[in-house]
């Protein structure tokens, strides 16, 4: 197939442009005579090249492109349509990521006898086909809302996705559990790492092995389940080396009306403590909602029975709620006709930035509990699977040096996002630009990206990664070639072989090529606490993301290539005297707050 370029595009029979308002691009081919023959009649010509017999998996038969379910040899789902679309559309070959059910966001628009597609992907690009033939068009629109509703997970690209140079089994195995728990035996005996879950029976959010005090046997692990929410019963989620001191996250507790006990329960938290320690448990729920739940038949740790603990009220924002914030930021964003008081005014009412302070404030506590008042943490909220590992990572980043280099950053997100239960699959089936009102679907694990974006930009020098990384981490959780974020817990990647069939991201990520396209080039080795300023003039919009299709980076990424090159030549340089040598200096810590002005006593 030719390479796209300004000069053949008048021969093609369908040109693809970027519809953004302040960027402006040459229109370019998406492909030649045999890709519209698939577009238009969902097979190849017998003589096709490789990218067509490649495109003709794509499509379905327009006849029945609308009426029937796809099969493994028609379609590997959107998300092969989304990389076929951006390798053509795009030189960079990323996956487009459409937006399952709503990536066609208008009616194919007729002008004599061509029609217009616009696509709004899930990475927030917007695309528009121009089409000539109408029958052509509503056809290629058929085939796209067919392949962008398939929801058998065991459908999706990952599961057809063979690069040469990976194997399948490679990454898996990059960042067990049993790792983990090595460093902390090396440190204590009070923790054990226990299989109670291996059958996925006890929870089935969690993963086969989890680590718990040592002093607790399964027998009251299995009661301590019992009594909480889906039965996240409370496991280590870091270890303090410092101090000693370590974070737990579960779901809340089944106290019900009634003010229910669980001494397993009660004794679980207890062997937690480790003899004398106090501990602070925040509830990532406000108060008044906290007793909503407890009628309802959650509710939290009452003082009476867990004495030793200390209940903090952190609320943070999930579900609807937070989607609709994300929806309203990307449209005040794509609207450049905005003047600078009515930019201003929409980006204030999309409370993006303040879900962004809450989650960073959070972090900050559950670290100050932890580094300043040599404390033990619980944090929960209600299922346990969203709020609660936000601010269980997000405070491991701010705490942990380990946690801020490339390779800990990976462990750490296999940790506490994958292997804990973060539901991927419902939480990134849309994106920003569906109109569908899915309860489950809110965009937790973006926030924490932009939280640790955030981070990055107050301390330029303590993240080993790049903002590179982020964006990519972004991309993938919506719309991968890659098994790491399928599914939403370790018992379906089970089920469903995701192991076994899928190549993981972390394979990829790791190759010598790509690793060096997600390194700072500033970074210097920092073993202090970063605690960021949450204050909302240190805040600030995430232009990489938010921004990356309203206008060039070019200037920037020339920049950070030539910093790049200047820091490369240094290294390679003969050292220089102690006199003439030069270091990075961080931003002055910004002290975090008392306790109690961080949070509200229960």
């Amino acid at each position: 197939m030719p390479a796209m370029n300004a000069n053949n595009a008048s021969n093609c029979p369908v040109q693809t442009r970027v519809s953004q308002a302040g960027l402006s691009s040459p229109r370019s081919s998406l492909g030649d005579k045999a890709t519209r023959h698939i577009l238009t009649h969902g097979r190849p010509h017998a003589h096709s090249c490789s990218p067509c017999l490649y495109l003709s998996r794509l499509f379905f038969h327009p006849c029945t492109a609308a009426h029937t379910h796809p099969d493994s040899e028609t379609c590997c789902h959107m998300q092969q349509l989304d990389s076929t679309f951006w390798s053509e559309v795009d030189s960079r070959g990323k996956d487009l990521g459409l937006t399952p059910s709503s990536c066609l966001a208008s009616p194919p628009r007729v002008a004599s006898s061509s029609g217009t597609i616009t696509l709004k992907c899930k990475d927030l690009k917007v695309l528009q086909l121009e089409i000539p033939g109408m029958e052509e068009c509503l056809n290629i629109t058929s085939s796209i809302e067919a392949l962008s509703s398939v929801d058998s997970v065991m459908m999706m690209y990952p599961f057809f996705y063979r690069p040469q140079s990976m194997k399948l089994k490679d990454g898996w195995q990059l960042y067990p559990l049993q790792d983990y728990y090595q460093q902390i035996a090396s440190e204590t005996a009070a923790w054990r790492l226990s299989r109670v879950n291996a059958d996925f029976t006890i929870c089935p959010s969690y993963p086969p092995a989890v680590i718990v005090p040592a002093a607790v046997d399964d027998n009251t692990l299995k009661k301590a389940a019992r009594f909480h929410q889906g039965g996240r019963f409370p496991v280590l989620s870091y270890y303090h080396r410092k101090n000693g001191t370590v974070m737990l996250r579960s779901s809340q507790p089944l106290i019900g009306p009634n003010r229910k006990r669980c001494p397993e329960d009660e004794r679980l938290l207890s062997a937690a403590l480790d003899g004398g320690k106090r501990g602070f448990i925040i509830d990532t729920r406000s108060a008044q909602a906290a007793k909503q739940a407890r009628m309802m038949g959650g509710g939290t740790e009452p003082k009476a029975t867990y004495p030793c603990w200390k209940r903090l009220h952190r609320p943070l924002e999930r579900g609807r709620p937070l989607q609709e914030s994300f929806m309203k930021l990307v449209e005040a964003c794509n609207d450049t006709a905005l003047g600078m008081d009515r930019w201003l005014s929409k980006l204030e009412s999309s409370k993006w930035l303040a879900h962004v302070k809450g989650a960073l404030s959070a972090a900050c506590l559950a670290a100050q509990c932890m580094e300043r008042e040599e404390a033990c943490v619980l944090v929960h909220g209600a299922e346990g699977t969203d709020t609660s590992l936000l601010v269980t990572a997000l405070a491991q980043v701010i705490l942990d040096p380990d946690c801020r280099t490339l390779t800990g950053f990976q462990g750490l997100l296999e940790r506490e996002w994958i292997q804990a239960g973060h539901p991927f699959h419902s939480r990134y089936a849309r994106s920003a630009y569906s109109h569908a009102r899915l309860k489950q679907e809110a965009p937790i694990f973006l926030l924490f990206l932009n939280c640790v974006w955030q981070l990055g930009r107050q301390f330029p020098f303590s993240l080993e990664f790049s903002e590179h990384l982020l964006l990519v981490l972004f991309e993938h959780a919506y719309a991968s070639s890659y098994g790491t974020f399928l599914c939403n817990s370790e018992k379906e990647r089970y089920l469903c072989e995701v192991k076994e069939k899928t190549h993981s991201l972390w394979s990829w990520l790791n190759q010598p090529s790509e690793w060096k396209k997600h390194l700072n080039p500033l970074y210097t080795y920092n073993a202090l606490v970063i605690w960021p300023s949450v204050e909302p003039q240190s805040l600030q919009l995430w232009q990489g993301l938010f921004l990356r299709w309203i206008r060039s980076s070019q200037y920037l990424d020339e920049a950070w290539a030539e910093i790049q090159r200047l820091v490369t030549s240094c290294e390679d340089a003969p050292e220089e005297s102690a006199g003439d040598r030069q270091c990075h200096s961080q931003p002055a810590a910004v002290h975090p707050l008392t306790i109690t002005e961080l949070g509200n006593e229960g």
